[in-house]
């Protein structure tokens, strides 16, 4: 093999190797910070037009006072609600920190409009699952209805 060879090799193996740790550091960053795509996405979507329905309307009555964790490592756990969001996630700067694996950094958010609150998933791994059914929209919830978030449980109460 001639020195020009060998060189060619070298080269293609370093490019290779720079390709995996850019990539590597990609990875981490997504894990650390969430997806850069998610504000972006946020910014496009049209905010959700909530349907008055006959349950929603008796629900109004006695307005969610706390967001209380059922299941999970932070069972017990209760949050009062005000008019801020309250976000979720592993992230250390989340209103909500989960000890859970199957969390994202950045993973919901619980925010408060026209009189309800609504929950948004953030771009998550796994997905945020209210009452079996996963948010791929900013979605109404109502007081007592599960959401999950890995291993968590959270709900709205009164």
């Amino acid at each position: 093999m001639n020195a020009l060879t060998l060189t060619l090799i070298r080269l293609a193996f370093l490019a290779v190797l720079w390709l995996f740790v850019i990539a590597a550091v990609g990875v981490v960053r997504t894990d650390l910070f969430g997806p850069a795509t998610s504000a972006r996405k946020q910014r496009r979507q049209p905010r959700p037009r909530p349907v008055k329905s006959p349950r929603s309307q008796r629900a109004g009555r006695g307005e969610p006072q706390r967001l209380l964790v059922t299941a999970g490592a932070l069972a017990g756990t209760s949050l009062g609600l005000t008019e801020q969001q309250i976000t979720i996630g592993r992230a250390n700067d989340a209103t909500l920190v989960l000890n859970d694996d199957y969390a994202s950094s950045r993973h919901a958010r619980l925010f408060p409009q026209d009189g309800q609150w609504i929950v948004e998933d953030l771009g998550s791994t796994n997905g945020t699952y209210l009452d079996r059914q996963k948010v791929t929209q900013p979605t109404p919830v109502l007081a007592g209805v599960p959401i999950r978030i890995g291993k968590t449980v959270l709900e709205l109460r009164r």
